[in-house]
């Protein structure tokens, strides 16, 4: 089995592909920096899981201090490398924009910079959904052109997707970027829809909906989003021999170089979310209708058919099973 590293281990997609990995008896590298952007006694559980697999190693790295990406690589020259890494959260780039570019520009760069000098044999790594910012054709594309971010967080995941170009490019690192769908499901983040929204409606506190719910999201659930990168991992690509530089293709390249949409093809407007919710939780919401806030994209919607296509990746999971999931364990996990 190749050597595989997975960064961003202790976050939400992180933990959940490591996991999956290790049940298939694949050792493991995790690295994370376990920032406080949201609670980290929730990573540190999700870490102690971990742990109790023999072929999981971790070690706590920032991906922006150079010296110490070169020596975890040094020790371990990972074959398979998957950056979940990065920091997350469309509202909060407006606050504080310095991090972004410090994680997300700065640390992919060290990753890239890795990578090329140590013969990796093929990196996925994450973009997002938020890329086709202004974009208002549905289902978005990855034949869509996405030069219109409207948040700082988009804009550096853009800057991840030149880059990782840039260095299949000149030097043949074969690399896989994946468009994340607003993914959800058990041990998610604090800072999203469904966490926000389950444990106001359990506590009786309002909850805001913001562009008063006329906002609809792929939402995806979290093994599936797995279960799309396994299928990726395997698979690093090739130089498209039809790809042309008189009409370019954005998602292939003469690089080894290719770009998915990883979603649930099944957009649902948020207030039929709220319901789902409210369903799973024998509970009524209370909402403040509020209006959208900067950075908001008021739809998202993912064509998957490329990934299909080469993968046979097939999101299977309903947005009631999933919610279903995701409050059994908010549930046992705070003991309400």
């Amino acid at each position: 089995m190749p050597r595989v590293l997975v960064t961003g281990a202790a976050g939400f997609i992180g933990y959940h592909l490591c996991e999956r990995l290790l049940a298939q008896g694949q050792p493991v590298f995790g690295l994370d920096n376990l920032n406080a952007y949201y609670d980290v006694t929730l990573k540190e559980a999700r870490l102690a899981r971990l742990q109790r697999h023999p072929n999981f190693r971790f070690e706590r790295v920032e991906l922006a201090e150079m010296e110490s990406m070169e020596a975890f690589f040094s020790r371990h020259q990972p074959e398979v490398v998957v950056n979940l890494a990065a920091q997350a959260g469309v509202r909060y780039s407006l606050e504080n924009p310095h991090v972004y570019v410090n994680s997300n520009v700065v640390g992919f760069v060290n990753l890239l910079e890795c990578c090329r000098h140590h013969s990796v044999r093929h990196l996925v790594f994450a973009s997002s959904s938020s890329v086709y910012g202004a974009n208002t054709h549905m289902p978005f594309s990855v034949m869509d052109r996405v030069d219109h971010p409207v948040s700082l967080y988009a804009a550096t995941k853009k800057a991840n997707e030149l880059m990782a170009h840039t260095y299949s490019h000149l030097f043949r690192l074969p690399v896989t970027g994946l468009r994340f769908f607003t993914v959800y499901g058990p041990w998610g983040r604090p800072d999203m829809a469904p966490y926000l929204f389950t444990k106001a409606i359990l506590e009786g506190r309002p909850i805001d909906v913001f562009n008063e719910g006329r906002m609809q999201r792929d939402f995806t659930y979290v093994d599936d989003i797995v279960e799309g990168v396994m299928r990726v991992m395997s698979r690093p690509p090739q130089p498209n021999p039809h790809w042309s530089s008189d009409a370019p293709e954005p998602n292939t390249s003469s690089a080894p170089y290719r770009l998915y949409n990883i979603g649930n093809h099944q957009p649902v407007e948020l207030l039929r979310f709220i319901r789902v919710i409210e369903e799973c939780t024998g509970h009524k919401a209370q909402m403040n209708l509020r209006p959208a806030q900067p950075g908001d994209v008021l739809t998202t919607y993912a064509d998957v058919s490329d990934l299909t296509r080469d993968t046979g990746f097939q999101p299977s999971t309903t947005i009631e099973a999933g919610l279903q999931q995701f409050v059994t364990w908010y549930r046992d996990y705070y003991a309400v």
